[in-house]
């Protein structure tokens, strides 16, 4: 499972990228703050069995905030958003949700698994797959099972070897080991080794230094900017 330094350089890229003019110390901070929520879960899991990447890693979570968001933005005749804090706090709400759904429930997706739907359907899933062009069988992509092609020899969406995106199990089937809760499930020994992430993978070393370095030159780009 990717660390939080990495989400934290994750959502830095994307700060750097899609924030514009709303992006600061400030909106870097919030976003910084939305991203570790989800990994309250850590803690719920020493007292519960729907514990880590569960209870706040889902999507319900994103979906209820942007219903909140849209509310207020959308349907309510006058905004607190929009009177607090005016284009800039429009943006940088928006980009809480993003940073909720994206910068972490979909790299824990990919890295291990989530229980995306908690607590309406609890069942894990992994997003693991390749897309790629072949000059014989055109299109293949495993991450989603398509329907095979009644006949030809392939196609668009054939697959080689059907979908890798996998079911995992449900809350009481899957626990998810962390440096809060090494054995989950089971009683700690005396001599527990507590192993808390930086980098397990190189792509995940690529996103700690090139989100660091971005979010950095972006913050120093903002402060060389002349006031206007």
């Amino acid at each position: 499972m990717p660390s939080l330094v990495v989400h934290y350089a994750f959502v830095g890229l994307l700060a750097a990228t899609l924030l514009g003019a709303a992006f600061d110390r400030r909106s870097l901070l919030l976003s910084i703050l939305v991203v570790t929520f989800p990994d309250v879960d850590a803690f719920i899991g020493l007292y519960w069995q729907a514990g880590h990447r569960a209870a706040t890693t889902n999507l319900v979570i994103p979906a209820v905030l942007a219903v909140v968001v849209a509310v207020d933005l959308y349907v309510r005749e006058d905004s607190y958003i929009k009177g607090r804090w005016g284009a800039y706090g429009v943006r940088v709400s928006w980009f809480c949700v993003v940073v909720y759904a994206v910068g972490h429930v979909l790299l824990d997706l990919i890295t291990g698994g989530a229980n995306l739907f908690w607590p309406f359907y609890d069942q894990f899933y992994q997003l693991s797959g390749h897309l790629e062009l072949s000059s014989q069988r055109g299109i293949v992509q495993t991450f989603v099972e398509l329907p095979e092609p009644s006949s030809g020899s392939g196609g668009a969406g054939g697959g080689s070897g059907g979908s890798t995106t996998q079911a995992m199990g449900n809350s009481s089937e899957v626990q998810m080991s962390t440096g809060i809760d090494p054995n989950p499930g089971e009683p700690e020994p005396e001599s527990v080794d507590r192993v808390f992430p930086i980098a397990r993978s190189g792509w995940e070393l690529v996103v700690l230094v090139v989100g660091t370095l971005a979010t950095a030159a972006r913050l120093r780009i903002g402060h060389d900017l002349p006031d206007e």
